[in-house]
């Protein structure tokens, strides 16, 4: 196969890579015995030394172990980014099981499939989310509730009395401040966090190795409920490592870390890449423009990795002016396209280079980035490290020329090992070419002649919003449940802010035509499920158009809405 991306390579970096064949654990014990006293975690003006968050995590993690966690088991881990979430992610590696992720944003009827899927027994949350987690228990069936959970309050990890330009944003501090009191599960027990830590019970031998599964993100798709994707510790070891060379990463780096860690970037790209640094970790539980640009300013921040709404609007602060953003040597995301203009302008005020990238749930974060050196706007970047990327036909599966429209299909160590307990979606994501085995990504695409690949359109139905992936099937078969509702189809319509955004067609039942309006319907979405799924337009139809065998035909509505 031709490689002319090749030309464009960072000299310094090789085109494959030889992670440690180490268990995860290990990047975060290397770091404290390394730097045991240098700031990690930065948090409203606390700040963790890389010692004090490994012995916090072996303390959870022999709590875990005392709970009866063993090897394999899987843990629900549910909250927005803050230190307790890093402590947490690395005890549960540490008491040798398996993280789940869970988007804060879900509301009991979605935590229901996060608890039974991966059979979790053990959860941790924070106080905000826990009463949403007993919620959704309580409705299960009793053989497959929870056996603990561990609550934590966001000021267990920072001085509720904090002033300055550190302190959390105004509209922030109910949120923030609050100490919720501990719920009760129906049928196990709830422990608090401070409990929890407060311990000197033996840690557990460490027994995973790199083929053991690690971590188990759940992903949606055009069908069906959420899957969760089998990671074990060496395909995130990979793209941590990976990361942080291609970024010129070092132990000196002090990095911005808003994007949420209960998602694949945020995890691997950001987390599991600075930990194996030991970066210092700047964290924000949730976007605000004026926080981040006192954060860079404050701490001299010289890595940023976002999503690009989140540049758009720290630029359009009109206290842009005032933020020192010299720091920065590194800036780029992905999940959206970045405006050339935008890009433009970063590059001309700040000399910043704005560093585009892709990857799936599944390929653990990059399968592309952009060369730091040379760039291209609006680009997917080239293969990754160790990385085999191609374009093909989606129906014969031959390879596409240079320019041609075909299906994106990865090959790489990144990759994860599979859908948990779906052979056959397994089976439908891979295929033999070139001897290898390669995952569909379902994303169609172009590779340029200089090796360079580009998004042109989608196979799979997605809608992205500001960077989250709403599946239409997941939203439908929640408002389904709409006793209102008779049929429902999500489609994308055009966001001036977002990119795009969530539109619903909807069919009322006869008997409530005129007793329901659109208001009502977004409002039942919201007490129901993550907002950024939420529809922010409901149109009512007295019919949706269907094909010959009776399927809903959503391209229909879909071309009908891009006009």
């Amino acid at each position: 196969m031709d490689r002319p991306h090749h030309r464009f390579w960072p000299k310094r970096l090789p085109y494959k890579l030889n992670p440690p064949q180490t268990p995860l654990w290990d990047n975060l014990a290397i770091s404290a015995r390394r730097y045991p006293d240098k700031p990690a975690l930065v948090f409203f003006g606390r700040v963790l030394t890389w010692a004090q968050v490994r012995d916090a995590a072996e303390r959870l993690a022999a709590r875990l172990h005392a709970l009866g966690v063993r090897q394999g088991d899987r843990v629900m881990l549910d909250m927005q980014n803050c230190p307790q979430l890093i402590v947490a992610h690395f005890a549960i590696l540490r008491a040798n099981a398996v993280v789940v992720p869970v988007n804060p944003m879900n509301r009991a009827e979605e935590l229901k499939h996060y608890i039974t899927d991966p059979d979790a027994k053990v959860a941790i949350a924070t106080g905000d989310v826990a009463a949403e987690i007993v919620k959704a228990d309580a409705q299960l069936p009793e053989a497959d509730r929870l056996a603990h959970l561990i609550v934590t309050q966001y000021t267990d990890a920072f001085d509720a009395s904090i002033t300055g330009p550190e302190a959390p944003p105004e509209a922030w501090r109910d949120w923030l401040l609050t100490r919720h009191p501990l719920p009760a599960l129906a049928s196990g027990q709830v422990m608090a966090w401070t409990d929890a830590l407060a311990n000197d019970l033996p840690v557990p031998d460490l027994e995973v190795g790199p083929a053991d599964l690690a971590v188990l993100p759940y992903t949606s798709g055009t069908t069906g409920l959420p899957k969760g994707c089998m990671h074990p510790h060496r395909s995130l070891m990979h793209n941590a490592v990976a990361s942080a060379a291609w970024g010129n990463g070092t132990a000196e780096a002090v990095v911005l870390l808003v994007v949420p860690m209960f998602h694949i970037t945020g995890m691997v790209s950001l987390l599991h890449c600075n930990v194996y640094l030991g970066s210092t970790i700047v964290l924000m539980p949730r976007w605000d423009r004026e926080l981040a640009g006192r954060l860079i300013s404050r701490w001299k921040v010289t890595s940023w990795t976002n999503i690009p709404t989140m540049v758009i609007d720290l630029m359009a602060s009109p206290n842009f002016a005032q933020y020192d953003l010299s720091s920065l040597q590194h800036i780029g995301g992905g999940g959206a396209a970045m405006p050339q203009a935008v890009a433009q302008r970063l590059f001309e005020q700040f000399n910043l280079k704005y560093v585009e990238g892709y990857g799936l749930t599944e390929t653990a974060a990059p399968s592309h980035s952009n060369p730091p050196d040379a760039p291209k706007q609006q680009c997917l970047g080239v293969p990754f490290m160790s990385c085999d990327a191609r374009v093909v036909d989606p129906d014969t599966l031959q390879e596409m020329p240079v320019g041609g429209q075909g299906e994106i299909i990865v090959c790489g160590p990144m990759v994860f090992d599979g859908y948990w307990k779906r052979p056959e979606a397994t089976a439908a994501a891979f295929i033999d070419f070139d001897g290898k085995r390669f995952f569909r990504t379902g994303d169609l695409g172009r590779m340029d002649e200089d090796g360079y690949f580009f998004i042109t359109d989608r196979l799979k139905r997605m809608i992205n919003a500001s960077g989250f992936k709403v599946w239409p099937a997941e939203v439908e078969a929640l408002m389904f449940r709409h006793p209102a509702i008779a049929e429902a189809c999500v489609i994308s319509a055009r966001d001036s802010y977002r990119g795009e955004t969530v539109k619903a067609v909807v069919v009322l039942r006869p008997d409530h035509k005129g007793k329901v309006t659109e208001e009502d319907i977004v409002a039942w979405c919201r007490e129901n499920m993550a907002v950024y799924k939420v529809p922010r337009i409901v149109q009512f139809a007295d019919a949706l158009p269907k094909s010959g065998s009776g399927k809903v035909m959503w391209r229909t509505l879909q071309e009908a809405e891009s006009r």
